[in-house]
């Protein structure tokens, strides 16, 4: 199997600015060696005691349609799970609030679902249950032993993922949707208790065509989050 060459900063630079949540694949599949060294390439990531925390499950076939049919099942139906780790900080500070109203809003804005469409809002956040239809939909995990430290490692190992992904012209969306209902994922999987549901990754070639794919969501500015202590 070839092992990629180190990207020059430029080319890291541009990996990471062209990287974006895709929600429309094409049909095209993922050859199985390039996904392998997609995944190699994820391990690189630097972890504590370099203890590598976190499984990443490919899920294909009568697994899939079983997952996503549950999920949507439960979806519809308003089963509500407490999650295996926090997520957003409650309450959420305004300003926070704004940035997830403007992604909120490129998202839809893109696809003409208007603020007031309900059914046209939900229809496509269903679309997370489905993977989007990408042709590799994986499942993260980790034994829930580990703390934050070992969330933040595989948060590296994911990002690791995306940037080894864009660097072959592959698309991908992490998907926190299915960390919602832990339970029935694990129950769906067949996957043991200690098993935390970090999130779902679609994968794949993207869909330049699709509305979807037009959202754009923009960064904070350097003052927002980086100061000089001297």
């Amino acid at each position: 199997m070839a092992i990629l060459k180190l990207p020059d900063s430029d080319v890291l630079t541009r990996l990471a600015t062209q990287r974006q949540s895709v929600r429309a694949f094409l049909p095209e599949p993922v050859p199985q060696s390039l996904l392998y060294q997609i995944l190699m390439s994820a391990r690189q990531a630097p972890s504590g005691a370099n203890l590598q925390p976190g499984s990443f499950l490919l899920v294909e076939g009568q697994a899939r349609r079983r997952l996503s049919a549950a999920l949507i099942d439960a979806w519809r139906n308003g089963l509500k799970e407490v999650g295996d780790y926090g997520n957003y900080p409650d309450p959420m500070p305004m300003g926070l609030r704004r940035r997830q109203a403007a992604s909120a809003q490129a998202l839809y804005g893109a696809l003409g679902i208007g603020r007031e469409d309900r059914s046209g809002r939900d229809a496509q956040f269903e679309r997370n249950f489905e993977f989007f239809d990408a042709p590799v939909a994986l499942v993260i995990t980790i034994n829930r032993a580990f703390g934050s430290g070992g969330y933040l490692d595989l948060g590296m190992a994911i990002y690791g993922l995306m940037l080894a992904a864009q660097s072959h012209g592959l698309a991908t969306c992490a998907i926190g949707a299915l960390a919602t209902l832990p339970n029935l994922v694990r129950h769906s999987l067949d996957l043991d208790a200690h098993c935390a549901i970090v999130c779902g990754l679609a994968l794949g070639y993207a869909d330049e065509a699709a509305p979807v794919n037009q959202a754009k969501t923009t960064r904070c500015g350097l003052d927002d989050y980086f100061r000089v202590i001297a």
